[in-house]
């Protein structure tokens, strides 16, 4: 055997072994950026005990992922694990802001802070979300305290203003940010207005005590 023979042998098994590792991986990515999907979706239903599940089986797969391309960093930074690891922040800070008020850490976490940050950004058109729901349950005060986090969010992000070589795309997270935060803003304001014009036309029908 010649040693171009020996030597394509070799290459060619490794790069099976790399293409195996980065099929199951991306196969895993999907599958944590569907649990996460769904996780967020019982968040909004008030199931917290599917959204816990689901995140639990998420962070499995992140595991698992890890795991398949522990010798193929090439692999892992090819784009699509980032993607798995920015829906799971999300999920995992939609769950505790919006049920225990807490922003949880990306040690927390335990995803790269680019992709933590980046989870962040998403996670500013959930609470948006959250609060146009707490509006049509007539409960819009209630709304005031996670525009207030949408707000930090956006100021935190504002601040990693560096190269999309560096962040990978957060800029555009910031945008959307303050999307939300400017459209949420006028949507609340409107709300406690209204609250507020109803209670005093409430109390000016009441008749006076005797």
């Amino acid at each position: 055997m010649s040693i171009f023979e020996n030597l394509s042998k070799n290459m060619l098994a490794g790069f099976d072994c790399k293409d195996r590792a980065r099929e199951e991986a991306f196969r895993l990515s999907r599958e944590v950026i569907r649990l996460c999907s769904s996780s967020i979706r019982s968040v909004h239903r008030n199931d917290l005990a599917s959204a816990e599940r689901l995140m639990g089986e998420a962070a499995l797969g992140l595991e698992k992922i890890q795991e398949a391309l522990k010798d193929h960093q090439d692999v892992r930074y090819a784009g699509f694990v980032d993607g798995a690891e920015q829906e799971y922040a999300e999920a995992r800070n939609v769950y505790s802001i919006t049920t225990q008020h807490q922003i949880l850490t990306p040690d927390e976490v335990g995803v790269e802070p680019v992709n933590y940050l980046a989870g962040l950004g998403d996670v500013t058109g959930e609470l948006r979300r959250h609060i146009l729901d707490l509006i049509r349950a007539g409960r819009a005060a209630e709304g005031e305290y996670f525009l207030g986090v949408i707000e930090e969010i956006y100021y935190l992000l504002m601040l990693f203003d560096y190269p999309d070589a560096i962040t990978r795309g957060l800029r555009r997270k910031s945008d959307l940010a303050r999307s939300m935060l400017e459209r949420t803003r006028g949507d609340l304001t409107n709300a406690l207005e209204l609250a507020k014009m109803q209670q005093s036309l409430c109390s000016f029908r009441e008749p006076p005590k005797k």
